[in-house]
């Protein structure tokens, strides 16, 4: 099994790329050892001591190392060898059914909800992806738009430019209802 690598704009964040589908739907963000008993693989990711965060995307496995921990010179090869090792067993990827998080909105704003989740799939989350993160939507209330970055996204130095620069700048442009977006 041949696992590609890439960069993402976070330093802390490399992007594997196993060739197959990792997570069908929507992706899985572990941010902790106690987030991820459900997941083999994260766990096994998790173990290897230097890893702060893994998130599970359609076709990557992007994993952030710990600040201060070893460079990714050295961590790399350990990562590699824990989704290969994975991959190649046929464990699952997941144990269990995953709680989805309740978004609330309001009812009488189902169309600019609609629009404002079309906007995100289709043209904010295959961006996003291709930097090994996520970003999900959680609400929309008096104006405002609440999203959770995840994978890379989280903690990325530039999350905040890509949210308030790129994200509002085209829900504002496309659904003039929108008058900020934050992250939660």
């Amino acid at each position: 099994m041949l696992i590609e690598t890439e960069r993402t704009p976070n330093p802390q964040t490399l992007k594997f790329l196993p060739g197959r589908e990792v997570m069908a739907g929507e992706g899985v963000d572990f941010a902790s050892p106690e987030s991820a008993e459900r997941s083999p693989l994260a766990r096994a990711l998790f173990a290897l001591g230097d890893v702060e965060r893994v998130y599970f995307g359609q076709d990557f496995v992007s994993v952030t190392k710990a600040p201060g921990s070893a460079d990714w010179s050295t961590l790399k090869t350990d990562v590699l060898g824990v989704i290969m090792d994975h991959f190649a067993s046929g464990a699952p990827l997941l144990a269990g059914d995953a709680a989805e998080e309740e978004t609330h909105d309001d009812p009488a704003d189902a169309d600019i909800v609609a629009q404002i989740r079309d906007l995100l799939d289709t043209r904010v989350r295959p961006a996003v992806a291709n930097d090994g993160g996520d970003i999900v939507y959680r609400g929309f209330q008096k104006g405002i738009v609440y999203l959770h970055m995840r994978g890379s996204c989280a903690g990325c130095p530039s999350s905040t430019a890509t949210l308030k620069g790129g994200i509002e700048n085209l829900l504002r442009h496309y659904v003039p209802e929108v008058t900020e977006v934050r992250a939660v």
